[in-house]
């Protein structure tokens, strides 16, 4: 295995008296992708609030790039170098797509411009520009949502269910930058799907977790044959 961008150790997480995470301990290679699958209500947002500082750790070790972050808050996560795309998007309506995209360099000097490949995944961003967020199809919002995350230029890319509620062409979209991103090996990519085809043919790397508990993990290569998908349709 490559070497490791994000670890977690024996990370816990309660809500009430539900323990939501037990004990889950995994590895992000450095530039690969790996896929976290997993029915709805198994903890899989939990985690990565909980990884990106927006949840606390009831205990357990968050460390990325060598660093450990487990308390630090989400401001210094991502100055660390990660980038985080939340279920259901979460852009800014009334902003425009430039004013979303410069949202995501608020950790950079001011006057950084857009980088250019973020309009290279995604030319229709560039083509609308001074439309509202609030505006633009699902699909569309949720390519301005990963161009935000992508503005800053993280190490690793946290996406949780980019394909929630898209249509079938804008979900080839943002397959094609997913492999394009994974292709250089520069970026980290950790990827929560539900949706076995797509992450099939994304993964590096695979964990499905199961009841707050990483339940199988291996090579994206051999999820045909571990029986990932029957594990998911149990």
């Amino acid at each position: 295995m490559p070497d490791t961008m994000l670890k977690v150790e024996a990370l816990n997480q309660y809500y009430g008296g539900s323990h939501i995470l037990r004990n889950l301990t995994f590895e992000v290679p450095a530039g690969k992708v790996t896929t976290l699958l997993g029915r709805n209500g198994v903890g899989k947002t939990t985690l990565l609030k909980t990884l990106m500082g927006l949840v606390p750790a009831a205990s357990g070790r968050i460390v990325f790039d060598g660093r450990e972050l487990t308390r630090a808050p989400s401001y210094e996560r991502v100055r660390a170098g990660m980038g985080y795309v939340p279920q259901g998007r979460e852009i800014f309506p009334r902003l425009t797509v430039e004013e979303n995209l410069l949202m995501g360099l608020a950790t950079r000097p001011r006057g950084t411009p857009v980088p250019q490949r973020v309009f290279e995944l995604f030319p229709v961003l560039r083509q609308m520009m001074k439309r509202r967020g609030g505006d633009l199809s699902g699909g569309q919002q949720q390519q301005l949502a990963i161009g935000r995350a992508l503005a800053f230029g993280p190490r690793l890319l946290i996406l949780d269910e980019p394909t929630e509620g898209i249509q079938p062409s804008i979900i080839k979209d943002i397959g094609h930058a997913i492999r394009r991103l994974a292709s250089t090996g520069e970026m980290s990519i950790l990827l929560v799907e539900q949706y076995y085809d797509f992450a099939r043919e994304l993964s590096d790397y695979y964990l499905v977790m199961e009841r707050g508990e990483i339940i199988m993990r291996g090579e994206g290569a051999r999820m045909d044959a571990d029986g990932v998908r029957a594990a998911l349709a149990v």
